[in-house]
């Protein structure tokens, strides 16, 4: 199970990205739970997931992101500029697979 939160300012286009990535995993039958927020509360959330993507217009932030991800035991990764384009939900989930395969 690879449970995933995106995050991005506001929530509102890590939303969007979340079902693209839940819905490339089902195709793909890889068991995910992706979920996704704002930065708000983030401190909270990093307790029940394995994996922290970090929306690209975030990138000025990932360096504190990545740290409080690491904190809490999670793994991070700064989503390239084009995941919103078509086929971005394949390349957040293969980089989910890399942070999280042995």
């Amino acid at each position: 199970m690879h449970r995933v939160l995106v995050v991005c300012g506001a929530g509102a286009s890590s939303t969007f990205l979340a079902h693209r990535i839940r819905t490339a995993a089902r195709n793909r039958d890889i068991d995910a739970i992706v979920s996704a927020s704002g930065t708000t509360g983030l401190q909270q959330r990093l307790f029940t997931v394995d994996v922290l993507l970090v929306g690209p217009h975030l990138a000025g932030q990932f360096s504190a992101l990545h740290s409080l991800a690491a904190t809490a035991g999670v793994s991070s990764a700064l989503l390239p500029a084009d995941v919103f384009d078509r086929g971005g939900e394949d390349v957040a989930l293969d980089l989910v697979l890399s942070l999280t395969s042995p």
